[in-house]
């Protein structure tokens, strides 16, 4: 019998999630009282808690015309077996518009029994910001 998916695994079905626009699925990665951080967010750093708040900020992703693709993944393990960072780049597209854009990503993330206990995530924030304010109807960029 398979015991939970490893940090690794996680981080993976995350991404690969993230890239198949399966945003009602991602929530399901987080333990019941996961916190999110995004401290370099714009205006300001925001904080996630519980996965209702995950959940809805995924639905709001969701609702964006973004596409994602992750390449140059590399995943880092730490002396902490609940301890991972995973590196990336996102090929985007604004589906309204045809934009590209192209952001790097850094996430830190603390996964417990097959869930992620905490993410500390790293996005290239203003990027994301200027793309979303030339996306029609708008107000945040994806992630």
């Amino acid at each position: 019998m398979a015991g939970p998916a490893r940090p690794r695994e996680v981080f993976e079905r995350l991404i690969t999630g993230i890239t198949a626009n399966a945003w009602d699925d991602l929530p399901g990665l987080y333990a019941e009282d996961a916190v999110v951080e995004h401290p370099y967010a714009l205006p300001e750093p925001s904080r996630l808690e519980g996965r209702e708040a995950i959940r809805r900020h995924f639905a709001g992703a969701a609702k964006g015309p973004f596409e994602l693709r992750a390449r140059d993944i590399v995943v880092y393990e730490t002396p902490d077996p609940e301890v991972i960072i995973g590196e990336y780049v996102y090929d985007g597209r604004v589906t309204s518009t045809g934009r590209t854009f192209t952001t790097a990503n850094i996430q830190v993330l603390r996964v417990r029994d097959g869930l992620i206990l905490a993410s500390r995530d790293y996005h290239h924030h203003a990027a994301l910001a200027q793309v979303a304010a030339d996306a029609p109807g708008r107000a945040s960029g994806p992630g």
